[in-house]
């Protein structure tokens, strides 16, 4: 893991945001939370603030930015103005400056086949750097649901994100991992500076974790339930140092940091690469 040992971001995606859940998290040596804007209706920084304020200064804090409501729901924009109100705003609804603020989906905006997608994604990346040096956030990153269109994009010019955070595990196809990958060389980010999410695909409970046997990705050895080998394969498939995951059961946080102490076959991860690519390469066009 370049020398850094795997760590449990706790994920707030569709969490409760109960104070509980973060004293556990506490209790169980978690100490970064990573929320959204838009998470919680759009009301995940205030309930943060309002149930847990005293606890916040004993996490390291990331949120996203780039979603906003709309009288149709959420709305995406990477609109420079509009960024940085959000910035701003994200520091009084916390009642803290956060030590990380992410670019959220910045290709849901750039989908558009547009010849001004990488001055999008340069000004908006710009905005977020300048936030940064006003002090509203301590650093900043780009977390991506659908890294494909991103890598052409990249301008090694441009401000650098300090950490990104992409799709991670079993369930993540050979297209995305390796865009992933992409990005990851493109910034020169590696270890912590990169993060996985959703390493689940949404649920633990769904047919496919009871189809498949993620426990063949282990060092001989590794007594491990099939849930903790998924989610400690998640950090080789693409490599991250991080993983954010959530859940509203302190039992469920537990085993899941259960899993870290076990061991990866990095032949195994890269065979199984192999067989996603060649999958690909089969399948018509």
């Amino acid at each position: 893991m370049h020398g850094a040992d795997p760590r449990v971001v706790l994920g707030l995606h569709r969490s409760r945001h109960e104070r509980r859940l973060l004293t556990a998290a506490l209790d169980l040596g978690v100490t970064a939370l990573d929320t959204g804007s838009n998470y919680l209706g759009f009301r995940s920084h205030q309930v943060l603030a309002q149930t847990a304020g005293d606890l916040l200064p004993k996490f390291t804090v990331s949120t996203k930015v780039g979603y906003f409501p709309g009288p149709d729901g959420a709305g995406h924009s990477l609109d420079p103005v509009r960024l940085h109100a959000a910035m701003e705003q994200v520091a009084e609804d916390l009642g803290r400056e956060p030590d990380l603020v992410f670019l959220h989906n910045p290709e849901y905006s750039l989908r558009e086949a547009a010849p001004h997608n990488q001055e999008a994604l340069v000004q908006a990346c710009a905005t977020l750097d300048a936030a940064v040096a006003k002090g509203l956030c301590a650093a900043w990153g780009v977390a991506s649901w659908d890294p494909l269109p991103l890598p052409s994009l990249i301008d090694t010019t441009a401000p650098r994100p300090a950490v990104l955070m992409v799709r991670a595990g079993l369930l993540v196809g050979a297209r995305t991992l390796d865009a992933a990958d992409a990005l990851t060389e493109a910034w020169g980010l590696e270890g912590d500076k990169v993060w996985g999410m959703s390493p689940f695909g949404g649920s633990t409970s769904t047919p496919v974790w009871d189809r498949i046997d993620p426990r063949v990705f282990l060092r001989d050895g590794s007594p491990l339930s099939r849930v903790q080998a998924a989610f400690r394969a998640a950090y080789h498939l693409p490599r991250v140092g991080s993983v954010a995951v959530g859940t509203d059961e302190p039992a469920h946080l537990g085993e899941l940091i259960g899993a870290l102490a076990g061991g990866v076959d990095e032949r195994t991860v890269q065979e199984y690469r192999s067989f996603l690519r060649d999958r690909l390469r089969a399948q018509p066009a």
